[in-house]
């Protein structure tokens, strides 16, 4: 009953830790505090999931927290090139 109660009051504060974050994405001062504002909401996003795992009792949840892990990996390295190398992918046009 008292790990409920526990359960839910982290989800509330995961709650406002998401919402902070998304403030800081769309207000950051630069785009390198943007982009780790992202990384942290990823990380945000997948302890929400695992609570909310714990709290319905449930595994089915873990494969949706590994997705999201690696998604939001790849996005993070992703943007970082875009922003230290201005592409992505980079292509050879030896011809």
């Amino acid at each position: 009953m008292i790990i409920n109660t526990i359960l839910f009051i982290s989800l509330i504060l995961i709650i406002f830790c998401v919402l902070a974050t998304i403030y800081r994405i769309v207000k950051g001062p630069s785009s390198t505090e943007r982009i780790q504002a992202l990384d942290a909401l990823g990380i945000y996003i997948i302890a929400g999931v695992a609570v909310f795992s714990i709290l319905q009792r449930s595994t089915a949840y873990f494969e949706v927290i590994l997705l999201l892990g690696i998604l939001s990996f790849i996005v993070t390295i992703a943007f970082a090139r875009f922003i230290e190398r201005g592409v992505v992918i980079e292509r050879n046009n030896n011809n």
